[in-house]
């Protein structure tokens, strides 16, 4: 927290009588003891009053949002602003909900647009089921008091009491999902019908069994399907068709990996150019066309990894069986034999069915001993035969990676969680997960591959399902620099508008060297556009890369088994290319929902392993840093990796919020992103897998 004195006066003009009648109001409501909501506050009613209509009522259409206070607001395509609906005018609209609004605009007396609407009618339902605890009402029913169960959504957006229909299926506490059930005539009292429940709700077991269902992560095959599975892994290997490759090739993952899809070999020619090969699992031999496990594929997507467990896109039988390549084993592949030169630039790539027998497992932590060179005798032993390719590989990783860092590879400097757990799957320490030579080594040979192969592809106009990255939003962008810029750094040579990856990287670089990598990272993050797959063409902004698509990892991802079909089909079998442009499309698609699916999954459950985690340390103060700044309060982020909420009523001294400079604001001092401070932990609530913390001072108070 530093001093602003100057700058918060300049700001206070603008927003501090706002936020001084806020806090005015709720000082009165805490004080005679009534709830917010039993108030009825509209906060937007404190924040402006009208001045000057800006014409007509307008009449559109857009999916609703609704807040925690009851009120919310309706987001249309189009439209730089959401409107404003105060609570009196929802209807009986619920979060998610597309719905028909008349809305108005006009200006605040500080020349501000404002709007507000009415929900005029539900046009289509978005939620079709909600998760929540079962609770215990009493009601009157013909003057007479009757118990009857209702249900507290997880979800704070749903402010309605939720009666169940089938109130044999739970009791008081359990944690069950419901589907909803609408009514055509307005009524501001919800029902549901149970669909499962999933046990107590402060249990460790029912919460992560509500957020698979939830999330739409089915953790089980049918009998179908692992009878195909297992039909299909029983093949026999024949070489007939495909080459044969006898060079030292060997895998590197983690100790625990049990599908290992890709194994790397390295020679050098006469003139000291590298080939390099990238052989990986040929699952597309045995995932043939519409048949039971090309639409399990395309319904899951991917593989889940959770704290505890993988959730498998495959089948055991296929995806650590048949497809893995097990060192001894001989295994379909298909290889990518792609030509550097000394410089690291990849001159040509040819992709080959192939059959290999992997040398070795290698394991990344081994490899990095060997690396430091502080491998024991038995690790040297182990990897006699590879570690002079092992040496070369190093040489070459080093090139790659100082090539990446001059066309601008965004790296971001954002911490992962290793979550330690015992014999009983309880968590027992979080620590930040470290990742040496040998993890990145592997990733910059897989972004060679995935690059090789898709400009490969695109030469020759043969359908891929492309991992493309957009520029980040301009608005957005200009956020994210105006932060940076109050922060010190000079961004006069970065353009908002059109940003190149190389000016980015650039920036994120100068924050790491001055300690504040992080939390620039995460403000940096908040700005840019979500990687995704398409079956069209366009650049990856974060890699800095043309041409990029998804070749290494078919036994966990859809989008690359999906080009591994369409190299065999078009490239091997000869079938036009046009063929399979839709597949394409679908695949991608397909891909992309899985991805989201699974990234909602894995953070939800690491959350819920980390709230588990610190309950037993509520009362305990913690050095922290600001990760995220809002207007309800400050995200703040522990050495483990653990992030939680310092609501804005809690802290002391008035605060604002600065949306501009992206800070908190009084007048003595100022919150920003990456500050280092001293957090006491409140709550650790396990069913929403969030944490609460307050505001003890900064790091260097005693």
């Amino acid at each position: 927290m530093k001093n602003s004195n100057k700058d918060f006066k300049k700001f206070s003009s603008r927003a501090g009588y706002r936020e001084r009648a806020r806090r005015e109001l709720l000082k009165i409501v805490e004080e005679t003891n009534v709830g917010t909501k039993a108030a009825k506050i509209k906060f937007q009613d404190l924040t402006y009053s009208r001045k000057q209509s800006s014409g007509k009522d307008i009449y559109s259409e857009g999916i609703f949002s609704e807040a925690s206070g009851g009120y919310g607001f309706v987001h249309i395509e189009g439209e730089a602003k959401d409107v404003f609906i105060p609570e009196s005018n929802v209807a009986d609209a619920i979060d998610g909900d597309k719905v028909k609004v008349r809305y108005h605009k006009f200006l605040s007396h500080l020349g501000e647009e404002k709007t507000e609407g009415r929900i005029l009618e539900v046009i289509e339902y978005g939620r079709k089921t909600i998760i929540g605890t079962v609770e215990n009402d009493v009601v009157r029913i013909h003057k007479r008091r009757m118990n009857r169960l209702y249900l507290i959504p997880d979800d704070g957006k749903i402010n309605r009491k939720i009666y169940i229909r089938n109130p044999e299926l739970a009791k008081p506490e359990d944690k069950v999902m419901a589907r909803l059930i609408r009514s055509d005539v307005y009524s501001y009292t919800l029902e549901a019908e149970i669909l499962s429940n999933f046990g107590k709700s402060g249990t460790k077991d029912a919460n992560y069994l509500s957020i698979l269902a939830e999330c739409e992560i089915d953790t089980e095959f049918t009998k179908e399907e692992l009878s195909a599975a297992e039909a299909a892994a029983s093949e026999k290997i024949e070489c007939d068709g495909r080459v044969v490759r006898d060079e030292i090739i060997f895998t590197i993952d983690s100790a625990s990996a049990k599908d290992l899809d890709d194994a790397i070999s390295l020679k050098t020619d006469s003139d000291g150019n590298y080939i390099l090969g990238v052989h990986i699992a040929d699952v597309s031999h045995y995932i043939k066309e519409k048949t039971t496990l090309d639409r399990l594929v395309m319904a899951r997507g991917t593989s889940v990894y959770f704290t505890d467990k993988v959730v498998p896109m495959l089948p055991k039988a296929l995806s650590n069986g048949a497809c893995s390549l097990n060192p001894g084993e001989k295994k379909y592949t298909l290889s990518a034999i792609i030509k550097l030169d000394k410089n690291g630039n990849i001159t040509s790539c040819d992709i080959e069915p192939s059959v290999i027998v992997s040398k070795i497992k290698g394991i990344y932590s081994e490899i990095n001993a060997i690396f430091e060179e502080r491998a024991d005798k038995n690790v040297t032993e182990k990897y006699s035969e590879c570690i002079p390719t092992l040496l070369k590989m190093h040489k070459l990783y080093e090139i790659l990676s100082e090539k990446s860092q001059k066309r601008g590879y965004v790296e971001l400097d954002s911490p992962e969680a290793e979550i330690l757990l015992d014999e009983s799957g309880a968590p027992i320490d979080i620590i930040r997960r470290e990742r040496g030579d040998a993890e990145k080594m592997i990733e910059q040979f897989m972004l060679a591959a995935n690059e090789a192969v898709a400009t490969l592809l695109l030469k020759r106009s043969i359908p891929c399902v492309f991992r493309v990255h957009e520029a980040p939003p301009g608005d957005k962008f200009s956020e994210f620099l105006n932060y940076a810029h109050n922060l010190g750094f000079n961004t006069d040579y970065i353009n908002s508008e059109k940003c190149e990856p190389r000016d980015l990287a650039r920036l994120i670089e100068e924050a790491k060297s001055r300690g504040i990598g992080e939390a620039v990272s995460y403000a940096c993050l908040r700005s840019m556009a979500k990687a995704e797959y398409s079956e069209i063409h366009k650049s990856h902004f974060g890699l800095g890369i043309e041409n990029y698509c998804h070749f290494t990892s078919p036994i966990r991802r859809l989008s690359d088994l999906a080009t591994h079909r369409i190299i065999h089909k078009v490239i091997f079998e000869g079938k036009p290319a046009e063929k399979y442009k839709g597949y394409a499309k679908r695949a991608a698609a397909a891909a992309s929902s899985g991805e989201i699916r699974a990234l909602n999954a894995e953070r939800r459950i690491e959350n819920l392993y980390k709230v588990i985690y610190m309950k037993e340390k509520i009362g305990e103060v913690f050095p922290a840093m600001i990760s995220s700044v809002t207007a309800f309060g400050v995200f703040a982020m522990l050495e483990n990796t653990c992030e939680g909420l310092i609501p804005i009523s809690t802290i002391e001294g008035n605060f604002v919020y600065d949306e501009k400079n992206i800070s908190l604001r009084n007048e003595k001092s100022v919150i920003r992103i990456g500050d280092k401070v001293r957090v006491r932990l409140e709550e650790a609530d396990m069913t929403r897998g969030k944490l609460r913390f307050s505001l003890v001072g900064n790091e260097q108070q005693d």
